[in-house]
C-alpha cells in the first residue's frame, strides 16, 4: 500500500472519531502499524507529526487558514499579482485551446500520457507539445482523458511524464507550461486561482471577485470540478466561507492533505 493511502485511510479514521480525539496509538492500530512506525511514516510524508496534522483537519483551522490568507489577497492585488501567469511565486506559460480546437476535441492532437507516484496518491498526467493538459487521481484518469479528447492520439509512457511530474509535485514550476481546455468562463476561474501562491487560501466568493463577477460563487464552484488538471491548478486552496473543506474532485480526504502539506501547519 501506498503511503498517501495509509495517510487518506487515517484521515478518514480520525474524522469519524473526531469527538473522541483518538490518541496516535489508536490511530496506528487502525493502520496496522505500531505506534513508532506510523509516527516515523507520518512525519517522513508530511514533514510534521501526526498530531499537528491532525489539528489541521478540523474546520476551525481551515477557517484560520482562510482568514489569514485575505491580507495576503489584498496585498497580492495590489501589487499586480493578479497578472494571468503566476504559479507558486513562479511564471509559468498558459495557453488554451481555441474555439475550433475545442469543437474538433483533439483532432491532430497527439497526447503523452503516464502513471507516477505522488506525494498524495498515483497519478496520470498528460502532456502535448503546448503543455500540460491532464493531471488526475481519479481510479478511472484515462477513460476521463479519452472522453476529454476523444479524437486525439493518445501514447503511454510513464517514463516521459516523470521530469514533469517530479517538478510539479516539488514545486518547482519554472518552464512548466498549462495546455487548458474549457469555457471561457472555466478557463478565466481556473486563470484566476493560479493567482494563489503556496499556503494561501481563498473562498469561492473571493475567486468570483477576482474575476469581476461577484456574484458568481456558485457556478465558480462548478467550474472549479471541472478542472482535470489538479495540483498544478490549484483548486484544492478554495475553502467555503466558513473554512469547511469541501468539494474537490479527487476526494475530501485528498484536499485536506494538500492543503495541510502545504502550508506545513505553520502557525
Amino acid at each position: 500500500m501506498e503511503n498517501y493511502e495509509r495517510i487518506e485511510k487515517a484521515i478518514r479514521y480520525i474524522e469519524a472519531h473526531t469527538e473522541s480525539q483518538p490518541t496516535l496509538d489508536e490511530v496506528a492500530a487502525h493502520l496496522n502499524l505500531s505506534q513508532y512506525h506510523f509516527q516515523r511514516l507520518f512525519t517522513d510524508w508530511a514533514g510534521i507529526s501526526p498530531k499537528r496534522f491532525m489539528q489541521c483537519l478540523t474546520i476551525q483551522a481551515a477557517k484560520k487558514l482562510l482568514d489569514e490568507s485575505r491580507p495576503v489577497l489584498d496585498a497580492a492585488f495590489d501589487v499586480g499579482l493578479s497578472s494571468p501567469s503566476r504559479l507558486h511565486d513562479l511564471f509559468v506559460s498558459i495557453d488554451a485551446v481555441t474555439p475550433g480546437e475545442y469543437k474538433s476535441m483533439g483532432a491532430g492532437l497527439t497526447i503523452t500520457y503516464g502513471f507516477q507516484p505522488t506525494p498524495f496518491g498515483t497519478c496520470l498526467t498528460a502532456l502535448t507539445e503546448r503543455g500540460v493538459c491532464g493531471l488526475s487521481f481519479a481510479d478511472d484518469a484515462l477513460e476521463q482523458l479519452k472522453s476529454e479528447w476523444v479524437n486525439a492520439n493518445l501514447v503511454r509512457n510513464d517514463n516521459a511524464v516523470q521530469g514533469t511530474v517530479q517538478k510539479i509535485f516539488s514545486n518547482d514550476t519554472d518552464g512548466i507550461k498549462i495546455f487548458m481546455k474549457g469555457t471561457n468562463f472555466q478557463i478565466k476561474v481556473w486563470t484566476a486561482v493560479l493567482n494563489l501562491p503556496t499556503g494561501v487560501f481563498a473562498s469561492y466568493s473571493d475567486i468570483a471577485r477576482m474575476i469581476n463577477m461577484p456574484k458568481a460563487s456558485r457556478a465558480v464552484g462548478t467550474a472549479l470540478g471541472r478542472n482535470n488538471i489538479g495540483y498544478l491548478i490549484p483548486c484544492h486552496r478554495v475553502l467555503r466561507e466558513t473554512g469547511a473543506v469541501t468539494g474537490y474532485r479527487w476526494g475530501v480526504e485528498r484536499k485536506k492533505a494538500m492543503i495541510a502539506y502545504e502550508s506545513n501547519c505553520s502557525e
